[in-house]
């Protein structure tokens, strides 16, 4: 094994941590593999870069030339990657930007706003159902930013990541606008226990947690139909089933998005990109477009913002990073 700058990063973050667990902790690493990791580390080097006992780790002469030298080289590196990225990401002074969304309300906004913002810059998207490979694509540096959905409180995929929280949705119903239930100001889930059900694919717990919310009413799922969400669309419109949505989706004439009664299913809105790379210094600005984005698109639908009106855990509200791991 050769040393990478990767493992001039771990062993720094060791050594502000204190502690293997706590290191492991904030690299989203499991403690064993960590350790592991260093101890390859310690044969490239040729000896023990920290010394060890049950109140923590503290660097030995080695580890502390090691750190040292990090201390000097990581900054460097970091600057020239910012440098080489600023530049190759401008062509004739125009920014580029690449993109990877999940379905949702945000990139419709994202692209006007960058647009009407900075009309010289170069705007690529890619779609996938699946935010697992939008964040792998993102850390691989084949995507700058990725808009992706999570299911509840369920921790985002991939590591050295940072992320940022746009809203929390909740899950609604779509029904026929003619269905009886559409009335209620929000449909109890056993009041559908025997109603066939479209959904859209993706990766993550979701289907785990509507079945178990389904179990929590009283009963278990009919026939699940995984499909795009113009077939689920469909789907309701022939009366062949109804679908689960995101409350900031729009339905189109003849449907009706309701709330679920208690909320019992939630998703989170996100932006992921790399800290390390020179277009996080835009990533505020990615961010301030797709909280602005979500605002549109509620604003759009009069029964959903007054349904949000009453429920303050749920929507956009100002928030830091929420992970951040190398």
């Amino acid at each position: 094994m050769k040393l990478e700058l990767r493992h001039l990063r771990i062993v720094c973050a060791i050594a502000e941590a204190g502690s293997i667990t706590r290191a492991a902790g904030r690299l989203g690493l499991a403690q064993p593999a960590l350790a592991a990791q260093l101890k390859r580390i310690e044969r490239v080097m040729g000896g023990p870069l920290f010394e060890r006992s049950r109140h923590g780790v503290w660097p030995t002469p080695l580890g502390q030339l090691v750190l040292d030298r990090a201390q000097l080289l990581l900054p460097a590196v970091r600057s020239l990657e910012e440098e080489a990225a600023r530049l190759a990401r401008q062509d004739g002074g125009r920014y580029r930007y690449r993109l990877g969304t999940m379905n949702g309300p945000l990139l419709s906004g994202v692209v006007q706003r960058v647009t009407a913002a900075q009309p010289e810059a170069v705007l690529t998207t890619r779609f996938s159902w699946h935010a697992a490979e939008l964040a792998a694509e993102v850390a691989a540096d084949r995507l700058d930013f990725a808009l992706i959905g999570v299911c509840g409180d369920a921790a985002p995929p991939g590591a050295g990541l940072a992320w940022s929280l746009i809203a929390v949705d909740a899950v609604f119903v779509l029904l026929p606008a003619s269905h009886p239930l559409t009335a209620l100001p929000a449909v109890p889930l056993q009041e559908l226990a025997g109603a066939h059900w479209a959904i859209a694919p993706g990766d993550g717990c979701f289907r785990d947690c509507f079945v178990a919310a389904c179990a929590q009413a009283g009963f278990a799922p009919r026939d699940m139909y995984e499909s795009d969400v113009r077939t689920c669309v469909d789907l309701v419109e022939a009366g062949s089933a109804v679908s689960l949505c995101q409350s900031s989706f729009r339905p189109p004439p003849g449907l009706a998005s309701v709330p679920i009664a208690g909320t019992p299913l939630r998703w989170r809105h996100l932006l992921a990109w790399h800290p390390e790379r020179a277009v996080a210094d835009q990533a505020a600005r990615i961010s301030d477009y797709a909280t602005a984005a979500y605002q549109d698109a509620i604003a759009r639908l009069p029964r959903a913002l007054e349904w949000f009106s009453r429920q303050p855990g749920l929507g956009t509200r100002p928030q830091p990073p929420t992970h951040r791991s190398i």
